[in-house]
């Protein structure tokens, strides 16, 4: 809302979401960065990071909340602009997305046009690389693999 260098785009969700409770994760405040980590994993160094932009990010958590209960440290990242997080210096970036953490993976309810450059060779998207399918919103989304236990278990195939 604070850029004035250019043109923004505001994309909304018709999806009834949950409120992120910001007693158990990080502030927004990292938004103006492009992304920011919105969940830490509990033991560092994270041996698997997840990845999403917008309503996604809820799926995103609760596989982390599955992920940690099966001991597998993990941390999501909230990247609501990846032109502005390109635009940061190399040691936020990393400081976000560390390279050493080569098990990384993406959440899209879109395609995985440009995830790549974040996931790495040794990462993935859950994505959707074709024509969608029509069914409420839920149903579709479950469908078409954007379901917890769909990212649970992919994240796992990573490590």
């Amino acid at each position: 809302m604070e850029h004035k260098e250019g043109p923004v785009g505001l994309v909304l969700s018709r999806q009834k979401l949950p409120v992120q409770d910001r007693e158990k994760l990080r502030s927004s405040g990292g938004v103006r960065q492009g992304a920011y980590v919105l969940a830490e994993a509990s033991k560092t160094p994270a041996k698997l990071i997840l990845i999403a932009s917008g309503s996604e990010v809820f799926l995103a958590v609760d596989a982390r909340e599955k992920l940690e209960a099966e001991r597998i440290p993990t941390r999501v990242v909230s990247m609501p602009s990846s032109t502005l997080f390109d635009r940061q210096s190399l040691e936020y970036r990393e400081s976000v997305i560390p390279p050493g953490v080569r098990a990384r993976l993406a959440i899209e309810a879109g395609a995985s046009l440009g995830w790549k450059r974040y996931v790495g060779d040794g990462g993935d998207s859950v994505s959707l690389d074709r024509y969608g399918a029509s069914a409420p919103g839920e149903v579709a989304l479950r469908e078409l693999g954007f379901s917890v236990e769909n990212v649970v278990r992919r994240a796992k195939a990573l490590l």
